[in-house]
């Protein structure tokens, strides 16, 4: 089973795929680290993003995306344009996908019972993608 750690950061959502197989895990080839937003987000970007999105899921086979949910209001309140993306990727009909949003303190107990197998350093993926692969990890381990 496959699951996409998607953090959204402004109008980008960085994404790591992570795979579980007979207990093992894998990072799946993607080129893709992140898809963005134009700036003037009109209608037509978010139906471009969603479609984006959309397809590369399809291409990679994954069943589910999990999302660090990000604060409505206060000092660690997640943009405007975020939520977009959120909602575009929660509202995705043309893709079978189990989308999760993954609150700070799940993650962070989950990773208190289960740490990662092994440093995010030793993954060979890009320092703005960790907290996506976090997203990824604790998706598999409380599906």
């Amino acid at each position: 089973m496959t699951i996409c750690g998607v953090e959204l950061s402004g109008s980008d959502a960085v994404i790591c795929m992570l795979s579980l197989d007979r207990g093992q895990f894998s990072l799946p080839e993607c080129k893709v680290r992140k898809l963005s937003l134009p700036k003037n987000h009109a209608r037509e970007d978010l139906q471009q993003f969603q479609k984006a999105f959309s397809e590369l899921m399809a291409e990679h086979g994954v069943t589910g995306v999990a999302i660090k949910e990000r604060m409505p209001k206060g000092k660690f309140a997640g943009g405007a344009i975020s939520f977009k993306l959120e909602a575009a990727i929660q509202l995705i009909t043309d893709v079978e996908l189990n989308v999760r949003l993954l609150t700070p303190a799940l993650i962070k107990s989950t990773l208190a019972s289960k740490p990662l197998p092994i440093p995010f350093s030793e993954t060979g993926l890009k320092v703005f993608q960790e907290t996506a692969f976090t997203a990824a990890y604790v998706g598999q381990m409380t599906k």
